[in-house]
């Protein structure tokens, strides 16, 4: 019997663009040059291969000479290794309520990484140094799990971004405190373009100790990794993550593309376009009437308040999402290969659907 025919072919309208997510964006041609770079012949498995040796090179360049890369799969993974290597088994880690740590990853650093999250309700999704106060106490009590950490977000889960003033402000109210910090950089590129700032003065010229770099978000087909700053801060973290089920195998596919990104500058070339199209788009959306602007719009995403209906049928046009349902909040993300034409179409749409 002969096999069946497994020709890849186009299953999609590659014109079509949505603004649910930075995560529907394909990868950059440039990363993708990049991986067909690395692909053929043999390398070292599991780390110890020349791209990923080249890319600890390239971190220290961005974050320091004591900084040292551990590429991971994904966002989730980077979190939740990062926490553990920072985190005892009776520690917790102080979050915003909003942070994606606590909404949307199902529980994972507390069920995989097997810590607590204790959690604060932010205006705007940035942590001060009083909220922190809030959760930051009781670390002689047993009945309570020990503060050790606080963990921000850069851009925040809300899409705004923290000056490096205020995360240096942080950092030695927490160390004050004999806890640790964590930056989920997962669109760490995007703060940094906004700010016009590198990305260690958002990190470790501010006393971040460790952070999850993205990629994925910003032009990578796959793959974060978890930086760690301050060595003195983490403990095993080779073995955190082959527990964690975040060792690659092939590990070169993921170095490589951190790598296109970090080399020269398309980290930044991505991240300024993204956060452009997003400022586009919410001038576009402040014209429009009945459409309210719920955030400053620092990175590349937009939060609105619209009529319900006015987002379901939007909805049918464009792909995006509900924030707060009930609240009739939406969020609409741009990526590194949104289009101002794209961007022009979805806000005539608004108009048309807001005018019905």
């Amino acid at each position: 019997m002969n096999p069946p025919k497994t020709d890849a072919r186009r299953h999609h309208d590659p014109e079509v663009r949505g603004f649910a997510s930075d995560n529907y964006a394909g990868a950059h041609p440039e990363v993708l040059a990049a991986l067909a770079l690395a692909n053929g012949g043999h390398q070292v498995a599991y780390g110890e291969d020349a791209y990923t040796e080249n890319l600890q090179h390239l971190v220290r360049s961005h974050f320091g000479p004591t900084a040292e890369a551990f590429p991971v799969f994904n966002g989730t993974g980077a979190n939740v290794v990062a926490l553990q290597a920072v985190t005892d088994r009776w520690g917790a880690v102080i979050c915003a309520e909003s942070a994606h740590i606590n909404v949307d990853e199902c529980g994972a650093p507390e069920r995989v990484g097997g810590l607590k999250l204790l959690t604060v309700p932010t205006p705007d999704g940035k942590l001060t140094p009083e909220l922190i106060d809030r959760q930051a106490y009781g670390w002689d009590d047993e009945h309570r799990a020990m503060p050790q950490v606080v963990s921000i977000a850069q851009a925040t889960e809300l899409g705004t971004v923290y000056t490096p003033d205020e995360i240096r402000v942080l950092c030695e109210h927490a160390h004050a405190h004999g806890m640790k910090v964590h930056l989920d950089g997962s669109r760490l590129a995007n703060a940094a373009a906004t700010l016009d700032v590198p990305m260690r003065t958002l990190t470790n010229a501010a006393g971040v100790d460790l952070l999850s770099l993205g990629g994925t978000k910003n032009g990578a087909l796959f793959g974060e990794a978890v930086v760690v700053l301050n060595q003195d801060a983490v403990s095993h973290m080779k073995h955190l993550r082959k527990l964690s089920m975040q060792l690659a195998s092939k590990m070169r596919f993921v170095s490589v593309q951190l790598e296109a990104l970090l080399a020269r500058d398309l980290w930044l070339r991505n991240a300024r376009h993204s956060n452009e199209m997003a400022q586009r788009l919410a001038e576009g959306v402040r014209a429009v009437h009945g459409a309210e602007i719920l955030y400053p719009v620092q990175a590349n995403a937009v939060f609105a308040r619209l009529p319900h209906d006015v987002s379901e049928r939007l909805q049918k046009r464009f792909r995006f999402y509900f924030w707060d349902e009930a609240a009739c909040e939406v969020r609409w993300m741009c990526a590194f290969d949104t289009t101002e034409e794209d961007v022009d179409a979805f806000v005539a749409a608004l108009k048309e659907e807001m005018a019905r």
